[in-house]
């Protein structure tokens, strides 16, 4: 034990290991916009060094373990801090954020309590009273700091829950869901895959729900929604993930309220469309939910990871993830631990704050604002060369397709292969199609005619290889 103190403080005098990360990092930063947006296969196969390595005997030398990790790591990573990754609808990283992070895992604070890391607890207190304010939500809104969106979804679904079940004289924290009175709940027909998972993991059950139909966008029809009451959790979105389109809000959160019913907003990325000028009449009416969902490393471009959960009942929330002990002691200050599922956790709060302060409001709005109108540039890039584009560009998402639904799925092979840009497949209206999410503040005018022209170059590759059919 002695050894590993000695070997340890010397780092830390000598600083050796973080110097070399600090040279490391600012290399990969400065190749950013030269690398394969997704890694060559010479770059995968270089992952068999950590693969076929036996777990050593003894100690390494920490040099070796960072030079590991830059010659053999690095050029495996998907480049998506750089401009030309559409895959996932993930984030870039604003810098200043990505820096607040560096010196956050420095400080390696647990974000459970007060106190644990009273700077965490406060930063958090202060994003809660921001993001209220960009989003114009009820004053008295909680927050908690989840790993992503599925996470966050399911802290307000199980608010959701325990709170209509304690309406209704059934308190599920005590009693468990045995013999408890029904819950309903209500999804459109284009939900996202985490809301499924969310309600099988709160005990709801996915079958059971009542799944409204969509309309060619996504968007949940209010003409056949079915009754609300007050036993009802009706689960509504903010951006499609394939089309980016909205469900009609005002319409059926006013219907939800006037019924009594609970509502929750996922809107991992399409909250955001509130802090916009320009976009925030998608989003009318988001004030009346009752829960929200985001993440703040899609569209906010803060750095991974960091979801929110937002709730006007705060105390439903503090309810639902309550976790007591007698080495808890109760404190006056904010102690995060009360609105999410984890304990022990990272002070996600450094850096949403860090963005959130080098942004502002009018950054924020601009950002958002950005994206918008570099999907726009894309779908109208990708048009004039003879694509398909599905969806209607709403926000930061683009639906494209070929003539067949055969040179669509090889051309997304031969864009992915090409490593000059990057997207994903979907299907939509049982066609196969290449979605495009615009979601870093690094993708520039230049980056969307590049990309353009890099799916005309895969269509042709395409044909090459047969994709018409």
């Amino acid at each position: 034990m002695r050894e590993f103190q000695k070997q340890f403080k010397s780092q830390i005098e000598t600083k050796g290991p973080f110097e070399l990360a600090r040279r490391y990092a600012y290399a990969y930063m400065d190749t950013i916009g030269e690398r394969n947006v997704f890694p060559a296969e010479q770059a995968i196969e270089g992952l068999r060094l950590f693969r076929e390595e036996a777990f050593p005997d003894k100690p390494a030398d920490p040099a070796a373990i960072l030079n590991m990790l830059h010659t053999a790591g690095s050029p495996a990573t998907v480049a998506q801090t750089g401009g030309r990754y559409f895959g996932f609808v993930n984030g870039g990283a604003v810098p200043v954020a990505v820096a607040a992070k560096w010196l956050a895992d420095v400080w390696d604070q647990n974000g459970a309590t007060y106190m644990t890391s009273p700077i965490a607890s406060e930063l958090e207190s202060v994003c809660e009273g921001w993001l209220s304010g960009l989003f114009g939500l009820p004053q008295g809104t909680a927050l908690g700091l989840v790993g992503g969106t599925s996470t966050a979804t399911l802290c307000g679904l199980a608010a959701a829950r325990n709170d209509l079940l304690l309406r209704m004289g059934w308190d599920a924290n005590g009693k468990g869901l045995f013999g408890a009175p029904e819950i309903r709940v209500i999804v459109g027909g284009q939900a996202h895959a985490s809301v499924f998972k969310a309600l099988a993991l709160i005990g709801l059950g996915k079958d059971r729900v009542c799944v409204v139909p969509a309309d060619s966008q996504g968007r949940m029809i209010p003409e056949r929604l079915p009754r609300l009451d007050h036993s009802t959790v009706l689960i509504l979105q903010a951006g499609n993930v394939n089309t980016g389109a909205f469900d009609p809000l005002e319409e059926l959160c006013s219907a939800a309220t006037q019924a009594g019913a609970w509502v929750h907003v996922d809107g991992a990325f399409g909250l955001w469309a509130a802090a916009s000028r320009t976009r925030a009449h998608l989003v009318r009416g988001l004030e009346k939910a009752d829960s929200w969902s985001a993440d703040a490393h899609k569209t906010l471009n803060a750095p991974y990871d960091c979801g929110i959960v937002l709730c006007r009942h705060r105390n439903a929330l503090a309810a639902a993830m309550q976790a007591t002990g007698a080495y808890i002691p109760p404190s006056s200050h904010r102690d995060g631990m009360q609105f999410t599922p984890e304990m022990s956790r990272r002070a996600r709060s450094v850096e949403l704050w860090a963005t959130l302060k080098a942004l502002g409001r009018t950054g924020v709005d601009a950002l958002v604002e950005g994206l918008c109108q570099r999907a726009q540039q894309f779908a109208r890039g990708l048009q004039d060369h003879g694509f398909r584009i599905l969806n209607e560009v709403v926000f930061n998402q683009v639906l494209v397709a070929c003539e067949t639904p055969a040179r669509t799925r090889w051309t997304l092979q031969a864009l992915q292969a090409s490593g000059t840009c990057w997207c994903g497949g979907t299907v939509w209206n049982d066609e196969p199609a290449m979605r495009v999410s615009v979601c870093s503040w690094a993708t520039s005018t230049t980056d969307v005619d590049c990309c353009v022209q890099a799916f005309v170059e895969a269509r042709a590759v395409a044909s090459g290889k047969g994709g018409t059919a």
